[in-house]
């Protein structure tokens, strides 16, 4: 499946680079609002809404982070980083070969999520651009 999405931040945005720490900023807050609006349905949404850990990978190459699935076989994994071919404006969310439509799913769910909080540009998995 190995496929991508961009977000990028520019200059009307609420972010002007990005780093890691901002990712996992994001991340955390995405998981906060999943939780909260469980305890308000009385349902345990958060582990549907995210069935995943977060794994900060650092190699020699780049670093990354893996969002490693918790629901196998439903759903597997896909990455998040920062391109230091690109700058410090894009983050680039990954499918691998072994992502499933569910984590696609998943990842066009987040996308919008951190797109719309950072006033960001996303372009979407299909090409389709997006501007908040």
């Amino acid at each position: 499946m190995q496929e991508e999405a961009l977000i990028r931040v520019h200059n009307k945005s609420k972010k002007s680079t990005i780093t890691y720490e901002d990712v996992k900023e994001i991340l955390q807050e995405y998981v906060r609002r999943t939780k909260k609006t469980g305890e308000q349905l009385n349902w345990d949404y958060d582990q549907h809404a995210f069935p995943y850990s977060i794994e900060e990978i650092q190699n020699e190459a780049k670093q990354f982070l893996q969002l490693k699935s918790i629901d196998p076989p439903l759903y597997h994994s896909f990455y998040l980083d920062i391109p230091e071919e690109m700058d410090d404006t894009i983050l680039r969310i990954t499918l691998s070969s072994q992502s499933t439509h569910a984590d696609k799913g998943k990842a066009n769910e987040l996308c919008r999520f951190i797109s719309k909080n950072w006033g960001a540009e996303l372009r979407l998995f299909n090409k389709r651009v997006m501007q908040f």
